[in-house]
């Protein structure tokens, strides 16, 4: 059956009115997620059981070091750590990193990719009957990690704790490099909605297990900076 001029211009209008609001409302998700991309970090003071730092940048490490030396949470977990690396070399690596603190560190080397993060702190954080945490990442990062962390410990608190790399510039628009990185970044963190949208609840025993820890230690969460640190630090 022929399609008459008619008949094709309409389908075409069809197609075109589809392909322009796909792409508002790309358009809008990008307008929202960097609107979600932190600029500084909103709740400094407030201790938690852990810190938390996903590999991927000296800054990452040292705000997590800063962190645990300030007394802000019990230990220190960093997830995502390549194989073989241990504690002593990490704080090596790290600058004018006090020696005291190795006590209170603990690497993870499961995790690959920011789920495997969320997944690995998740099965730490109910080993540990922890039930608050602060997370280390990059502010561009943090929209995703956020994502994957509440969904793998929904009963968790976190507070996001952003680190804010020199590279990464502001008017990111206006950089190749960090438009490249941001525009990846939000294709990545779109694939992880749909992922979890069309997955449902992840089920593990991690997150309720989490979940118990906090309703059983609720009264020392969030304690005294001092308290925290002095619980688990020589």
């Amino acid at each position: 059956m022929r399609l008459g001029w008619g008949g094709l211009s309409r389908r075409l209008a069809i197609a075109g009115g589809i392909l322009l609001a796909a792409a508002l409302a790309w358009l809008a998700g990008l307008i929202a997620f960097t609107s979600s991309i932190p600029a500084s970090v909103p709740d400094p003071e407030r201790a938690t059981d852990a810190v938390v730092v996903l590999t991927g940048g000296s800054e990452r490490l040292d705000e997590g070091l800063k962190l645990l030396a300030a007394n802000k949470a019990r230990k220190l977990f960093v997830s995502g750590v390549y194989r073989g690396v241990e504690v002593a070399a990490l704080l090596r690596v790290a600058r004018h990193a006090p020696a005291n603190l190795e006590c209170c560190i603990v690497i993870g080397h499961a995790a690959d990719s920011t789920l495997g993060n969320a997944l690995e702190t998740a099965e730490w954080m109910a080993a540990e009957h922890y039930h608050s945490l602060r997370l280390v990442t990059a502010a561009y990062h943090m929209p995703r990690s956020l994502l994957e962390f509440r969904h793998a410990m929904p009963q968790a608190a976190i507070v996001p704790n952003p680190v804010f790399p020199a590279r990464i510039k502001e008017d990111w628009w206006a950089w190749p490099g960090t438009a490249s990185l941001i525009l990846v970044e939000y294709h990545k963190y779109l694939f992880a909605l749909l992922r979890d949208a069309l997955a449902g609840p992840l089920e593990t025993s991690a997150a309720d297990d989490v979940g118990a820890a906090g309703a059983a230690s609720a009264p020392s969460a969030a304690g005294t900076p001092g308290a925290a640190g002095a619980a688990s630090r020589p």
